[in-house]
């Protein structure tokens, strides 16, 4: 039986992801792997795969496919580092990140959204997603420090504790600007030292938390 999905799926590499440069093969796999169409509400089902974000419950939204994309492969994973993630969501990037990493910890201050996120981890059987509620901008030090950090939510500024539990060589992306647009930051940590790297503009919702937005 044909897998229409993976079919899509395929289509959404060629159509949306290849010709705006990814290329990074694990990105690829992982995109090409995690059903992206779990993720939504079943009457979004058909509109999963689309070039474009969508709503989920709580207010919240599941980034496009190709800002997935691009955000993963600015990590430049291997396959043997240990993730934080900040902002669980629809559990799409985590599950994305999942098939590349070692093992990723996930944090998420709506507990509807992680009750959902962690029913589908169990259904695809991601058992190497670690998942909690609370303030994701305190990050998560007791299994720190970390390889790559993603913030999968707008902010004022690079919370200070996530840079903290960044580990040597390490890298942190997250969308920072406004509450209506953002840029991407690359953070990259070397010796006590930290680099820099501003890439797409991007629009997020709001990370709230103590070094976030108060709502």
């Amino acid at each position: 039986m044909t897998d229409v999905y993976a079919t899509i799926r395929e289509r959404m590499i060629r159509e949306q992801l290849l010709p705006r440069g990814i290329d990074n093969e694990y990105t690829l796999q992982a995109m090409r792997e995690v059903p992206r169409h779990l993720f939504v509400d079943d009457a979004m089902r058909g509109r999963a795969y689309g070039d474009y974000p969508l709503p989920i419950a709580a207010g919240q939204t599941i980034s496009q496919p190709f800002i997935v994309a691009y955000m993963t492969q600015a990590l430049n994973l291997t396959g043997t580092e240990k993730v934080l993630e900040i902002g669980t969501g629809s559990g799409y990037q985590a599950a994305v990140l999942s098939r590349i990493c070692e093992k990723v910890y996930t944090v998420e201050r709506i507990h509807s959204l992680l009750a959902s996120a962690r029913r589908i981890f169990d259904q695809l059987r991601y058992y190497n997603i670690v998942a909690k509620l609370d303030d994701g901008t305190l990050g998560w030090p007791e299994n720190g420090p970390y390889d790559a950090i993603v913030v999968t939510a707008g902010g004022p500024i690079i919370p200070a504790p996530l840079i903290g539990q960044l580990a040597d060589g390490g890298r942190l992306i997250m969308p920072v600007g406004d509450q209506e647009l953002q840029r991407l930051q690359l953070v990259t940590r070397r010796g006590g030292e930290t680099g820099i790297d501003f890439l797409e503009s991007v629009r997020f919702v709001n990370l709230i938390g103590a070094f976030g937005w108060d709502n």
